[in-house]
């Protein structure tokens, strides 16, 4: 359990220098040093103030949650990969929305655990500026921010183990009317998929995953399968 009184879980602390003032929102994840930064939907006109942001907090990926309003190239010219999982305004996340938000956030978390491995190994744990910096943030937004991109947000945390409605409480401490009540609903009765690793396991995502949505058997052969079936 999560507590959501914790330090770590303070309120956000707003970046006055930003024209963008508080339309951005980051969520700190429990047990991990992955982060998430919500916010609203970004225009060709207003892009370049988003991308100040996103590499002052070490975006690595934005997900877009709504129709595209600007071009992904200007993005990927600056590291960032655009991911487009699209679903209904207002509405509840779809399975396959679902799989592959967690995936990009299973491989956004083990890319960072390898890294902070070798950082500790090469300077220890002494220099926290490195790490601070090495941070890694998944950007999501749809169109307000209020709605699709902190129900994934939401999600990722209860993964991480925290109860759904502190994960409700705690998003929306810090993005005020984040959630409809259908979304709520879904939240408080959303059951965690991934099972918490071990080192005596033979974890593995995809097969997770694969008997979540039924995209297979548990045999690895079906977890093959599973991958051809996403793209």
């Amino acid at each position: 359990m999560v507590n959501i009184a914790d330090e770590r879980f303070s309120p956000a602390i707003t970046r006055y220098d930003s024209p963008l003032g508080r339309m951005l929102t980051v969520i700190e994840c429990p047990h991990t040093q992955l982060r998430y930064l919500i916010l609203d939907c970004p225009t060709e006109s207003t892009l370049g103030f988003y991308l100040d942001e996103f590499m002052h907090l070490s975006v690595k990926t934005v997900v877009r949650c709504c129709q595209p309003t600007y071009q992904a190239q200007r993005l990927a010219e600056q590291g960032i990969q655009v991911l487009d999982l699209p679903f209904k305004d207002g509405g509840l996340p779809p399975p396959q929305v679902i799989q592959e938000w967690l995936q990009l956030v299973e491989t956004t978390r083990e890319k960072q655990r390898k890294l902070d491995e070798q950082q500790q190994l090469q300077q220890g744990d002494d220099d926290k500026t490195l790490h601070q910096k090495s941070q890694p943030t998944i950007a999501v937004h749809c169109v307000a921010g209020l709605g699709r991109a902190p129900v994934l947000v939401a999600i990722a945390l209860i993964e991480m183990g925290m109860k759904p409605l502190d994960a409700i409480e705690y998003i929306r401490s810090k993005r005020r009317g984040a959630f409809n009540k259908p979304q709520i609903v879904f939240l408080d009765s959303y059951k965690r998929i991934l099972k918490p690793k071990s080192s005596g396991s033979n974890y593995s995502l995809r097969s997770s995953l694969g008997r979540m949505f039924k995209l297979g058997s548990s045999s690895s052969s079906s977890n093959s399968k599973t991958t051809s079936d996403q793209h």
